[in-house]
């Protein structure tokens, strides 16, 4: 089975090193997919890639109230809505992948911007999964590393990341 990392952005590639040291993650048979931030830029960058490969969604996040540096496997990701309500099908991920006393799970919520308040606690906030998982992949795990608390000022100092 093909295997392929999914990276929003080239300076996410420092996380594989830092994950085959923390976690255990060794995935040097993968090739690597950079898709840029955002759902338009996930649907044109995997709309062809096989829904039977198997892909690993390695990339930042922030959270409300997980320690900078905190490794998450995401156990199921939705879209981030917090003033409407509506019914959307919860997308679970393939986890149980890293079960290491250092890797949290929690749930992803995927937004169209960067979040900066939130009441959601124990979870963390990204700009793509939930539109990887919408695609139908049958095969997708996820690995976050929180880079800040819900800081633009602490995601760029860290990550040099999207302005």
């Amino acid at each position: 089975m093909k295997k392929y990392i999914i990276m929003a952005e080239e300076g996410e590639r420092t996380l594989l090193d830092q994950a085959r040291e923390q976690v255990g993650l060794d995935l040097s048979d993968a090739e690597i997919i950079y898709t840029g931030v955002g759902a338009i830029n996930i649907i044109r960058a995997l709309q062809s890639v096989d829904r039977d490969a198997e892909l690993y969604n390695i990339g930042y996040a922030g959270s409300a109230n997980f320690d900078i540096g905190t490794w998450v496997e995401v156990t199921e990701v939705r879209l981030n809505h917090p003033n409407v309500t509506y019914p959307e099908p919860v997308l679970t991920m393939d986890n149980g992948q890293w079960t290491m006393d250092n890797v949290k799970q929690a749930i992803c919520y995927s937004n169209c911007d960067f979040v900066l308040q939130s009441d959601y606690k124990d979870c963390v906030f990204d700009m793509e999964l939930a539109f990887i998982a919408a695609l139908g992949f049958r095969h997708l795990h996820s690995l976050k590393y929180v880079s800040d608390n819900l800081s633009l000022h602490s995601y760029h100092d860290l990550t040099h990341g999207v302005e």
